[in-house]
């Protein structure tokens, strides 16, 4: 693969590419910051002068659908999409060439086939005027025919970057071939009923899963396939379908909980956390392990991604673990086990996902998370109490009191946040959207105080924070959109009605369900990642959990610890690879070291499964 292209035509593109990214990436900067002022605007309105701002949400909601749009663009741009790339590493490097040029050649045609039916649906909104702006809705869904238009030169400039013309050609050659056969196939396709939903959604996704492609283009791929082989509907339909799966109000929080982990990291929040735990419990043995859990469950959730909230944590404690004798896989596979036993931690975006998608009360979710997480963690101290006895006893000493009160008068603010958090929508004195804005605001006057003091905020690096919060939050929200559309098809398409009656039949009732579910989430979250497998199943599943009588907030824990345990588990997990990445280790030397782990996990879902009451228990 090289770096800047040969060709003189493709040079020129890319230079253009990056012209255009660069404007990109400002106006998606500004729309970060003008979606957190203008929300903070309308809480402070609300609730510190009892006026609330008709307008604010609105706008707020215009904007958002430009800030994924753009965001999506520019986690393309820079190769950010959740993707599953562990098979194609695997390959020859000429193999993995060829996959990346395959993968750049089929976002290409998505996007270049979606751009004039996006156009058709912004110019169509037109007619439509908003409620308390009373301007043309058409003005907020032109961001789709805008976004797919850069989303094709990011695409093309990044084929211009990684494909040689010997590449793009057989690449142009193989889509063109499948294409023709599949065009030619229709009457067959036709003809096979709803088991052409095999062809489709079973191995066009997964086809292009494997090979890399991105989880998000892979769905639209198959979706747009589907729409147009085997039925009549306009494709103007899977861009109406995206709109409405990324327009969703409850949304508007996920950038915003991205921007405050990417806040709470800078501000030096965590690291103060880390180091209070650290004195209280440094010098027991294996204390640091536990160190590591309690930091991991106290920050997790709150940056929109499992790899921040590592990245977060480990670089502070690994190095001094490392010092008392720990070695690096064991490490490496802890932090990927608290990964996956923090899922279900509130203001986790997943819980967020999960409501909007399913239609469960958030507040509910974040009341019902914490318990199946407080059994999560211990199933992992259990594991970590078990091997600290094997190492030899901890030569540090218990920090002074004096050292104690000091890093806790420092962590108290970071103490603070995640309780504040919690028991604002816990308690229903705000929305996941309204809290995280207040979040945002905390963060900042803390971390200025800190720093009128310590002059240790590097605000250089604000600008390249507000750029991944914007790419982050887009890719997860493009991933919504497309399975929103997926979704869509397959209900059109009387598969869900058929999975309803099938799960119905399952021998065990409620307990064999839960437990069908506990199997299809471990290999869907290994294979597409949480969100994804979530936005795509969920709402064919949770009706069926309705009907068998199971609790929705019962059921979206089984499913999210589910999902986390796939995610960080090897050899397919995502999340696994992160952490090994984050912990500079070679997967290989992690694997065998994970499955205690994931035997512990395994009981407290087991155990989540068996007792409804540890996820309903506490809702009112």
């Amino acid at each position: 693969m090289t770096a800047e292209p040969t060709h003189a035509l493709a040079r020129l593109f890319c230079h253009v590419n990056r012209a255009v990214m660069k404007v990109t990436e400002a106006a998606a900067v500004l729309l970060v910051v003008a979606e957190t002022f203008i929300l903070l605007a309308g809480v402070v309105s609300r609730y510190g002068f009892d006026n609330p701002l008709t307008w604010s949400d609105e706008l707020a909601q215009i904007l958002f659908i430009w800030l994924s749009m753009l965001g999506a663009v520019l986690a393309l741009d820079r190769g950010e999409h959740m993707r599953l790339s562990a098979i194609v590493n695997k390959l020859p490097a000429a193999w993995r060439d060829w996959f990346q040029t395959m993968a750049a050649l089929t976002v290409c045609v998505f996007v270049a086939l979606i751009i004039m039916p996006a156009y058709t649906h912004a110019i169509e909104q037109m007619d439509i005027t908003t409620p308390a702006l009373e301007i043309p809705d058409g003005l907020r869904a032109a961001a789709l025919p805008v976004g797919a238009a850069l989303m094709l030169i990011a695409a093309v400039s990044r084929m211009a970057r990684c494909s040689s013309m010997r590449q793009f050609g057989l690449g142009v050659l193989f889509v063109a071939a499948l294409g023709a056969a599949l065009w030619l196939g229709r009457p067959t396709l036709i003809a096979m009923g709803n088991y052409n939903l095999l062809i489709f959604f079973v191995l066009i996704v997964g086809a292009c899963v494997a090979g890399g492609i991105p989880i998000a283009f892979a769905f639209g791929t198959a979706t747009l396939a589907y729409l147009a082989l085997v039925t009549d509907a306009p494709l103007q339909i899977v861009v109406s379908r995206m709109d409405e799966g990324m327009s969703g109000l409850v949304l508007l929080s996920v950038p915003l909980f991205v921007l405050l982990g990417a806040l709470i990291e800078m501000s030096g929040l965590a690291r103060s956390l880390i180091e209070f735990m650290a004195s209280l419990l440094g010098h027991v043995r294996g204390g640091l392990q536990y160190v590591l859990l309690g930091a991991m469950f106290l920050v997790s959730g709150i940056s929109g991604s499992k790899a921040a909230d590592m990245a977060a944590v480990a670089p502070a404690l690994f190095p001094e673990m490392q010092r008392r004798g720990s070695k690096q896989e064991d490490l490496v596979a802890l932090l990927s086990a608290t990964g996956a036993m923090t899922e279900t931690i509130p203001p986790s975006l997943v819980l967020i996902t999960i409501g909007a998608v399913c239609g469960v009360s958030i507040t509910a979710l974040f009341v019902g998370g914490l318990l199946p997480a407080v059994i999560a963690t211990l199933a992992i101290v259990v594991v970590c109490f078990a091997r600290s006895r094997k190492e030899a006893p901890n030569a540090a000493r218990r920090a002074p009191w004096g050292v104690i009160d000091k890093t806790f008068i420092v962590a108290l603010p970071a103490l603070a946040l995640p309780i504040l958090i919690r028991t604002a929508v816990i308690e229903g004195a705000a929305t996941a959207t309204e809290v995280s804005t207040i979040g945002i605001a905390y963060t900042i006057v803390i971390g200025l105080i800190v720093h009128a003091f310590k002059k240790h905020l590097n605000f250089k690096r604000l600008y390249p924070l507000l750029t991944e919060t914007a790419a982050l939050s887009g890719a997860i929200l493009l991933i919504i959109g497309m399975a929103t559309a997926m979704a869509w098809a397959l209900t059109q398409s009387g598969f869900s009605a058929k999975l309803v009656s099938l799960m119905h039949g399952v021998p065990g009732g409620q307990v064999g369900f839960l437990l069908i579910s506990v199997v299809v989430f471990i290999v869907l979250g290994s294979v597409l990642e949480g969100i994804p497998a979530i936005v795509l199943f969920g709402p064919l599943l949770f009706p069926v959990a309705r009907s068998l009588g199971i609790h929705d907030v019962h059921y979206a824990m089984v499913v999210i610890l589910s999902m986390g345990m796939g995610l960080f588990a090897p050899p397919l997990g995502v999340g696994f690879y992160a952490a090994c990445a984050i912990g500079k280790t070679s997967p290989d030397k992690v694997f065998n070291r994970m499955w205690t782990y994931m035997g512990a996990l395994l009981v407290a879902l087991l155990v989540v499964v068996f007792i409804p009451w540890i996820s309903i228990g506490f809702l009112k």
